[in-house]
């Protein structure tokens, strides 16, 4: 008999814990509606006239206080929120619309405290942004909270809202076509200032000449006047683009008065107060106005003008029989000598056939302006090439270098955006 109860009251046990993990399963839950989710990835599947709403499946808590959003794509109106929600939200309404939640909309910069008219809270956000939100973990008394909301890293402002019996749970919504998020729920906040200043130490060596611009980790920032076409800033890179890395990418911060914010590849001995691609030995493409500077005053029109969250590449399609000649631990770049030579292959990206034969016909003696080797240079906008032109590589090689003209201007750049 002994036994008898022994089995049930195990059978009972079994049940029981069952239980809980379907309980739990179903209370720690993500929700959403008219959003696709792809790993990390959100995006809006509706159709602009109804709210698309994410929920994550566990509130903040002082063991995981902070989340942050980093937009992707704006979209037709950017109409991206982000905020904190009761667990059993409505999908079909924007964070911060109703009762008991709060959020901040990309699109106007207003904060929704439970209410559909917002009050002006901070700046509007783009393309390229981070939005955070979280709780200040000591703040909890009395069922109160403060919760801040964060730009890039920095603190926009901060609100005592009540706590709801279930906990606030990290909320983004959507409400336009081509809105899309890249949400990172175990994100921290309250270090970057100390990685910057790592940051600072571990990237200002990549630059080999600094006029009139300030390095700050991989954030360039215009500290010249700006008064007039010899105001340029200007950074160059202390390596050239090479076959190894053969593109890098620079996003728009912030395009300050007139986004006179040029890219491109110049001569090791560029003139400092000249603009990428206004003199010789230069290309470059230029973000106010789209057009492509190669060696000259006077640019063609080329692509799109470019703005804030924009990010514009450039990089060298290498024929297939060039490579630069320097041992692979050699740090003395002034004494790198590129010239086309028969033997490795080592560049990622080459011109195919029909590019080369294109190049036949050009004019020979523009080859003899300098020694080294054509080679196409290309530009990208968001990822997309937007174009191309044929160059003389100048001695030394082709070196990264960005012009900055107007008050403001900050830029982000990656030398390596295809390494790792």
């Amino acid at each position: 008999m002994d036994d008898i109860n022994l089995h049930y009251r195990f059978m009972n046990w079994r049940r029981r814990i069952r239980e809980i993990r379907e309980v739990r399963a179903v209370r720690y839950q993500e929700r959403y509606k008219r959003m696709l989710k792809n790993g990390d990835t959100l995006s809006y599947q509706g159709n602009s006239d109804e709210v698309g709403c994410y929920v994550a499946p566990r509130p903040l808590s002082k063991g995981n206080c902070y989340f942050e959003v980093t937009i992707m794509d704006t979209g037709v109106r950017g109409t991206i929120a982000v905020g904190l929600v009761p667990q059993y939200y409505k999908l079909d309404q924007q964070p911060g619309w109703l009762p008991h939640s709060i959020a901040y909309h990309a699109d106007d910069g207003k904060l929704y405290n439970g209410n559909t008219v917002g009050q002006q809270f901070g700046p509007k956000c783009n393309r390229g942004d981070r939005i955070g939100c979280g709780i200040y973990a000591d703040t909890f008394d009395a069922g109160l909270v403060t919760v801040f909301f964060t730009k890039n890293g920095k603190e926009v402002g901060s609100v005592v809202v009540p706590v709801v019996p279930d906990g606030l749970f990290p909320a983004i919504g959507m409400h336009s076509l081509g809105e899309e998020v890249r949400l990172d729920l175990q994100a921290e906040w309250g270090s970057e200032e100390d990685d910057s200043v790592m940051m600072v130490d571990s990237h200002e060596d990549e630059w080999a000449r600094l006029y009139d611009v300030r390095v700050s980790g991989t954030l360039l920032e215009y500290v010249g006047k700006g008064k007039s076409i010899m105001d340029v800033g200007l950074a160059q890179a202390r390596q050239p683009l090479t076959t190894r890395s053969h593109y890098f990418e620079v996003e728009i911060v912030d395009p300050g008065e007139k986004c006179y914010i040029a890219l491109g590849l110049a001569r090791r001995d560029y003139p400092k107060n000249r603009h990428p691609g206004w003199s010789r030995g230069s290309v470059a493409y230029h973000a106010d106005d789209g057009k492509i500077f190669h060696g000259s005053g006077v640019g063609d029109q080329f692509g799109p003008r470019c703005f804030e969250g924009d990010i514009m590449g450039c990089g060298i399609m290498f024929p297939r029989d060039y490579v630069l000649d320097y041992e692979d631990e050699m740090d003395d770049w002034d004494a790198a000598d590129v010239r086309p030579k028969r033997g490795r292959v080592e560049n990622m990206l080459y011109l195919n056939d029909d590019d080369e034969e294109e190049g036949e016909g050009d004019d020979p003696e523009q080859e003899q302006e300098q020694e080294g080797l054509k080679v196409m240079v290309f530009f990208t906008r968001n990822g997309k090439i937007i174009g191309r032109r044929e160059v003389v590589v100048p001695a030394g090689g082709f070196y990264p270098t960005i012009g900055m003209l107007s008050s403001g201007e900050k830029v982000k750049v990656d030398l390596h955006p295809l390494s790792g």
